[in-house]
């Protein structure tokens, strides 16, 4: 998959369809000769891309007070840790599915993990160190923001496919060709056989028709594999024709000269 298949399929998909609001890209990557019951091959990882998703990243901090100032400024929502108590369930539950990602202080995740796990652990919402998420009581949050507005998650355990959002339809074609390739070189690393154990990828808008990368020049080669395997053997064919044309040719003549020759000594017979 090179960057110009990919554009041909972003300008295609962004033709497709066009609504009264602002579209979503997704990418599509669709799996093959891969038994997904085994561990070894299911994938479930971050990715790092260079662009905004073109969508907002709703961030929430559960902090202690020597990052409350900083939390406030920088995410959309602070919980301090004194505040805990006084979510019910109910509330929590809203909060767990209002927001997509959660900053927790390290030295209070104890408490974190007994107020929120329950609603964030199912949803795949508990902070995660991995990402940035688990921080230290003096770290500057904007690092972590900025960086959960660019990060996607690739999984597998849904099926054989992958979909993420990679974009929207506002985004420029070359910010959603980065996203794309390096969403989709970063996923196939992983793969035991690499772009082998991929079948096809795919890019469409929210409400827009499905467009497969590279469809058309797939085809084309096909075509020419086509033209190499036939044309020799009809060259071939020919060959055997004219040959045997020239053949039944020859043959002919040295039939008509054999009749003559009969004719010939016949008629000197006759006159004698």
């Amino acid at each position: 998959m090179n960057k110009k298949d990919v554009l041909k399929a972003i300008q295609t998909a962004k033709g497709s369809t066009k609504r009264n609001f602002k579209q979503s890209v997704d990418l599509i990557i669709n799996l093959k000769s891969m038994d997904l019951k085994k561990g070894e091959n299911q994938f479930d990882d971050f990715v790092d891309l260079p662009h905004t998703k073109g969508k907002k990243t709703k961030v929430c901090a559960l902090v202690g007070p020597e990052l409350e100032d900083n939390a406030k400024k920088v995410c959309d929502k602070t919980i301090r840790q004194d505040e805990f108590q006084k979510l019910n369930k109910l509330m929590i539950k809203k909060i767990a599915k209002q927001y997509d990602y959660f900053i927790a202080q390290a030295n209070i995740m104890a408490k974190v993990a007994t107020t929120f796990g329950k609603a964030l652990g199912p949803r795949g919402k508990m902070p995660n160190p991995k990402i940035g998420c688990v921080v230290p009581p003096k770290a500057d949050l904007t690092v972590s923001y900025n960086r959960l507005q660019k990060l996607i998650k690739l999984s597998t355990k849904k099926g054989g496919s992958i979909k993420t959002i990679i974009g929207n339809e506002e985004m420029e074609d070359k910010d959603l060709v980065e996203n794309i390739m390096t969403a989709y070189n970063h996923f196939i690393k992983n793969l035991p056989n690499e772009k082998d154990n991929v079948k096809n990828v795919l890019v469409k808008l929210t409400m827009g028709p499905s467009i497969v990368i590279n469809e058309k020049v797939v085809e084309e080669k096909g075509v020419e594999v086509e033209k190499k395997v036939e044309k020799p053997v009809e060259k071939k064919v020919v060959e055997e024709k004219e040959v045997k044309a020239e053949e039944k040719i020859e043959k002919g003549d040295e039939e008509e000269k054999k009749e003559e020759k009969k004719k010939s000594e016949a008629g000197v017979k006759k006159d004698e």
